[in-house]
C-alpha cells in the first residue's frame, strides 16, 4: 500500500500498536485522527512537513488531542508525525489502516467471523442499488448515512463490525464496498492468512468448502479464508479468484471458450 519513506514510516509506526490498551478504541481513535487531517489541510501539511521538529509537532498533537484520545492512541500518531512521508495524504491512510488492525484485534478469537461479516455486508451493498446509491449520495451527510447503516446493522453483527462498516463511510475509498473489501483483506493479513473469492452455482457443502481452502493453502503456503458467492451465471463448476489468479472452471467459461473457437 506505501511505497518509499512511507513504508518505512508505516512499519516504524506500526510497531507502537504493541502496546496495552483497548484495540477497539484505539482503533476508532485512529480512524477520528485520520479523518481530522483529511478534513484539516493546514494542520496536515504541518504534520508531514519534514522541515518541522518533531518535537514541535508532538506538543501541538497534545494541544489538539488532549482529552480526545487515550495516551496509546496518541503515542502511535506521535510517532507517525515524526516519520518522514512520502505525500501528505499517507499520514491519514497510514493511521486509518493501523485503526483497522487494531479493530480486527479487538475481535479476538471472532476475527474469522468478522472477515464473513465485512464480506457479506459488501455483498448486500453491491447487489443494492438502492443502498449503494444512498451511501454514495453526495447530498446526504456522513451523520445521516451513519444512522442509516446503524438501523441496518443493529445488534446482529461484532461491534468490530459495526466500526469498519461505519468507517468506510469516512470517503478515503472511491467507494463504500471497495473500502470493506480492503479492511477485510487486512483482517486477513492480521491473521496471516489470503482470501479467495469463490464463485459457484450452488451452495458449497462444509466437506467441500474444506477440501477447497485446504487445497488452496497447500498451494500458497498459507491459510487461505474463502469467501464464497452463489452465483446462477456460473451455471456449473467453480471459478476462484485470489488476488490476480484466476482459476476458471466454470461451465459458463468452457461454453464461451467454445463459442470463441467456433466463430474463430
Amino acid at each position: 500500500m506505501f511505497r518509499g519513506a512511507s513504508a518505512d514510516a508505516y512499519a516504524a509506526t506500526a510497531g507502537a500498536l504493541t502496546g496495552a490498551g483497548d484495540a477497539g478504541t484505539v482503533g476508532r481513535e485512529l480512524f477520528g485522527v485520520a479523518d481530522l487531517l483529511r478534513a484539516e489541510p493546514a494542520l496536515r501539511r504541518v504534520m508531514t512537513d519534514a522541515s518541522i521538529d518533531g518535537d514541535a509537532k508532538a506538543g501541538l498533537l497534545r494541544e489538539v488531542l488532549a482529552g480526545k484520545v487515550s495516551e496509546l492512541a496518541l503515542a502511535v500518531v506521535t510517532i507517525a508525525v515524526g516519520q518522514r512521508w512520502t505525500n501528505g495524504r499517507d499520514l491519514a491512510d497510514a493511521l486509518e489502516r493501523l485503526g483497522v488492525v487494531s479493530v480486527v484485534t479487538s475481535a479476538g478469537g471472532d476475527a474469522g467471523r468478522l472477515e464473513d461479516e465485512l464480506f457479506a455486508f459488501g455483498q448486500v451493498v453491491k447487489d443494492n442499488p438502492g443502498l449503494r446509491d444512498a451511501l454514495s449520495d453526495p447530498a446526504r451527510s456522513r451523520d445521516d448515512k451513519s444512522r442509516l447503516l446503524a438501523d441496518l446493522l443493529g445488534d446482529k453483527v461484532l461491534p468490530a463490525t459495526v466500526a469498519l462498516v461505519q468507517q468506510s463511510l469516512s470517503g478515503s475509498y472511491r467507494t463504500v464496498g471497495v473500502a470493506l473489501a480492503d479492511y477485510q483483506k487486512v483482517a486477513a493479513e492480521v491473521r496471516g492468512q489470503g482470501v479467495a473469492t469463490v464463485r459457484v452455482a450452488r451452495p458449497l457443502s462444509d466437506a467441500d468448502r474444506q477440501r477447497l481452502a485446504d487445497a488452496l493453502s497447500r498451494n500458497y503456503g498459507r491459510e487461505i479464508h474463502l469467501n464464497v458467492v452463489v452465483d446462477p451465471e456460473v451455471i456449473g463448476g467453480i471459478r476462484v479468484e485470489t488476488g490476480d489468479d484466476v482459476i476458471d472452471g466454470t461451465v459458463s467459461s468452457r461454453l464461451d471458450e467454445a463459442r470463441r473457437r467456433l466463430a474463430g
